[in-house]
């Protein structure tokens, strides 16, 4: 625990200007990301008597170990990079909302020459309109099935639409209306993107109009005795009749507006986005989080504003945001969400009328979702503390292994040898963490020694990464050179238990890869999978833990993560050189003329009959590359055909040799 006096800046060395401040911890990481009016006025606060802070705010000044900052001209300049900052450096003590499941969305791809529509998830692509989101994907496909009888718009994948195109025969929507099948040009591109536009404008709540028009065309129909015509019409009104019902009206001014609730307890927050379009709720999603910082609601509203707009512009950003509670700089908030959206936004809390109720419901789905979410994390925060606790007393520790790293080697009869790192903290994956190995140190299969290498590599740059941040020698708050991003750095932080997945052989290899290295901190276990016995360094026996442990059970969570990552990455190796090109040894050959030279030609078998004047015809080939690659392939031996490891299948040469992309793909 740090004492703040020992890094708190000198009087007057604080500007009274608006800025961006950083806490950082010894380790240099970024641990808080906070903005100010007056950086002078606000660090101040924290640096006042310990007893006299807030509990959360006291643990965040005790853990860092240096401030510092950066002046801006303007408050909207400070929100802008304190959100940029958040989201770059991930502070542990900021609020950080996160979505509890990935939304999805109804998108229409208008970036492609015959637009599609389909159920998005994920980030935003560019070029595609999106409506939404909406709770259940049920909900978007009942929706669009609805909309395809008026607005038959493709809505199959390119290799369906691709394979239609060359058979001449449309998919069963095709047959049964519900597309106007562009793939066999029942109409041209421009009609189809037309009827996307039409979709388009529907979905966004332009209802009225389009209405009002099929039912002039049903009488006119009617009027002229085209009867069944008239009746598709009418059909086709019902239809989207039916669509605009799952969307009540619920503002009757057809405002455009996001709607945001909070529901808080002393320890969590949970927050609520109704999004109006049209009067109508078009998409709704939700937040939980941790109260890791002293904020009130206000501050709340201004994290979720940000977390909400942060990454939006245009449309995106609507007219009016109702909040429960206005932000300390509403003038800045209000500022730069009309920056964001290109023209002026209203931020206010709603007094009385219909958008109060709304709140009042928002609300109370907030307080739902906080409920919902504390029933579930009450038995998983139980259930993984109960674990965390058997393995420390098994293993006899002294303290709860709140990061646990597990080791584990993957190869195929020697072959492509590699390990996998997967890291578990607080009894759950830290994905970003994950890191993988190929085994250098030899060649062929040895467990033990493929054991030994790997952890004596991981744990040689975790020692190069604290001498190099000056933890060794260096005063606290000290700044190295090349030592001011903040960044998590790869291998930086030591867990407090090591797994590896095998027995005694294997655990003494590790022990000895960190006895070599001095370190005598960090405990290590094994997991034997014939009698999932976990073995410790020196013991003869293992210890044995019972079947309904939930120690056990997280042990065999890790050993299988680090399983599975391990194998995933000895399979790909394995596929990218079974999958290689007897042109890879043509010199000067880059990625993009290999990959003209097997579109030109369809196969490597093809390129192998044609002459050096063929070879010469496609784009960027010159005579003495052509000859490299004749003489090239004429040495290369025919390899076996590849297997695709998925299906079984044998990949012919004549369906195509897969030439490696820089990207990791293949093409064929």
């Amino acid at each position: 625990m740090a004492d703040p006096s020992s890094y708190r800046p000198k009087p007057g060395q604080i500007p009274d200007s608006p800025g961006v401040y950083k806490f950082r911890d010894e380790h240099r990481r970024v641990i808080y990301v906070g903005k100010a009016k007056s950086l002078r006025q606000r660090l101040a606060n924290y640096f006042q008597d310990l007893a006299g802070l807030h509990p959360r705010t006291r643990t965040m000044v005790t853990t860092a170990a240096s401030v510092e900052w950066t002046v801006v001209s303007t408050e909207v300049e400070a929100l802008q990079l304190e959100y940029s900052w958040i989201k770059e450096f991930d502070p542990r003590f900021n609020v950080k909302y996160r979505d509890d499941k990935s939304y999805p969305y109804l998108a229409v791809t208008m970036n492609e020459e015959f637009p599609r529509v389909q159920v998005m998830r994920g980030a935003k692509r560019k070029g595609v309109r999106y409506f939404g989101p909406y709770a259940h994907a049920w909900a978007i496909r009942e929706t669009v099935d609805l909309m395809l009888r008026v607005f038959p718009v493709r809505t199959c994948s390119a290799g369906v639409f691709k394979n239609a195109a060359r058979t001449g025969r449309p998919c069963l929507l095709g047959y049964i209306g519900k597309c106007s099948a562009p793939c066999v040009e029942r109409v041209s591109p421009e009609e189809h993107r037309e009827l996307a536009d039409q979709f388009c404008d529907f979905m966004a709540g332009r209802t009225g109009t389009y209405l009002r028009r099929l039912e002039k065309d049903m009488a006119a129909a009617a009027d002229d005795m085209e009867y069944e015509r008239a009746a598709r019409l009418r059909d086709d009104i019902e239809a989207l009749k039916r669509a605009m019902e799952k969307n009540a009206v619920v503002l009757a001014d057809a405002t455009d507006a996001d709607l945001i609730a909070v529901a808080e307890d002393e320890l969590e927050a949970a927050v609520q986005i109704f999004h109006v379009r049209g009067g109508r709720v078009r998409g709704q999603r939700g937040w939980v989080t941790d109260k890791v910082e002293a904020v009130d609601t206000a501050g709340l509203v201004e994290h979720a504003l940000q977390q909400l707009y942060g990454e939006e512009s245009g449309d995106a950003v609507p007219k009016e945001v109702l909040v429960p509670a206005l932000p300390e700089d509403l003038a800045a908030v209000t500022q730069w969400l009309s920056g964001r959206r290109g023209s002026s936004v209203s931020l206010r809390i709603p007094q009385r009328g219909d958008k109060k109720d709304l709140m009042a419901t928002v609300g109370r789905n907030a307080q739902q979702a906080l409920v919902l979410h504390k029933t579930k994390r009450a038995s998983d925060l139980t259930t993984r503390s109960r674990a965390l606790e058997e393995i420390a007393v098994a293993l006899d520790l002294d303290s709860a292994p709140l990061r646990i790293e597990c080791f584990d080697i993957s190869h195929l009869q020697g072959e492509d040898v590699v390990a996998s790192m997967v890291v578990f903290e607080d009894g759950l994956p830290r994905k970003s963490e994950y890191r993988r190995f190929q085994i250098k140190g030899f060649e062929g299969q040895d467990d033990v020694r493929s054991m030994h290498e790997v952890i004596s590599r991981r744990f040689r740059r975790y020692l190069a990464e604290k001498e190099r941040t000056g933890e060794w020698g260096a005063e606290v708050g000290e700044v190295t050179a090349d030592d001011g991003d903040g960044r998590p750095k790869r291998f930086a932080y030591p867990p407090q238990l090591v797994i590896v997945d095998g027995g005694q052989p294997q655990v003494a290899a590790a022990r000895r890869a960190l006895e070599e290295l001095g370190i005598d901190d960090v405990a290590v276990c094994g997991i034997a999978k014939r009698m999932e016995e976990v073995w410790l360094p020196g013991e003869d026996d293992p210890v044995v833990l019972p079947r309904t442990s939930e120690g056990l059970y997280l042990i065999q969570r890790v050993r299988d993560t680090a399983h599975d990552f391990a194998i995933r990455y000895q399979r790909s190796k394995r596929t990218k050189r079974l999958r290689t090109s007897p042109l890879d040894a043509v010199p000067g050959l880059g990625e993009t003329r290999k990959q003209s030279l097997i579109k030109h030609f369809g196969s490597v078998k093809r390129l192998r009959q044609a002459t050096i004047e063929q070879i010469c015809e496609v784009p960027g080939m010159g005579r003495k590359t052509a000859e490299a690659v004749v003489v090239a392939l004429a040495h290369a031996v025919p390899t076996a055909p590849a297997v695709n490891t998925a299906t079984g299948e044998i990949i012919e040469e004549h369906e195509g040799a897969a030439v490696t992309t820089e990207d990791g793909g293949s093409t064929t």
